[in-house]
């Protein structure tokens, strides 16, 4: 029964026909403004909803889970999002305070991980942003929670269809990592 399965997945095409390159040598050092460039290359390209990421935490019995959000800022706080404080991610930030979120454009043949440590904003920054979610009905939510990822390493990868993809890992200042 998994055999036919099987074949169809490997069946379906990896990447698009045609793809950007992708040169570390010429991109921006700073890694917000080549994430900032890349976005832009994606919302042009068509892609839908290129700011949602999958958001990946565990709580303190190291169980990994992951699940989509959309990112809300980039500031020198870090690379914001928001969730209630009792949802179960909040609990897992609670318990432990990392998190790694990718974003995937497939038609750019393109993703991005950020992974680093993971801080509360201010209330008066949760308030605005539960404020200023689409369909938001004014009222307030006690248990909602800004929070900014901030990154200790950055992955932007680029897929080829020779199989040389191009990975480009930084730190939050853009200096190589290994």
């Amino acid at each position: 029964m998994s055999e036919p399965f099987r074949r169809q997945l490997r069946a379906l095409p990896d990447f698009p026909d045609t793809l950007p390159t992708f040169d570390p040598e010429s991109a921006p050092k700073d890694p917000a403004e080549l994430f900032r460039q890349w976005l832009g290359e994606a919302l042009a390209a068509g892609e839908r909803q290129p700011h949602a990421c999958s958001l990946a935490t565990a709580g303190g019995d190291g169980k990994p889970s992951s699940r989509m959000l959309i990112l809300k800022n980039i500031d020198d706080d870090g690379w914001h999002f928001a969730t209630s404080r009792t949802s179960r991610k909040g609990r897992e930030l609670g318990a432990n305070p990392h998190a790694a979120m990718t974003f995937y454009w497939p038609s750019q043949g393109r993703q991005i991980r950020v992974a680093g440590a993971v801080v509360e904003l201010s209330a008066e920054a949760s308030a605005q942003d539960w404020a200023e979610r689409p369909r938001a009905d004014g009222s307030t939510n006690l248990h909602w929670q800004l929070y900014a990822l901030r990154p200790a390493e950055i992955e932007f990868w680029q897929a080829s269809h020779d199989g040389a993809h191009v990975r480009h890992r930084v730190g939050p200042d853009g200096s190589p990592l290994g």
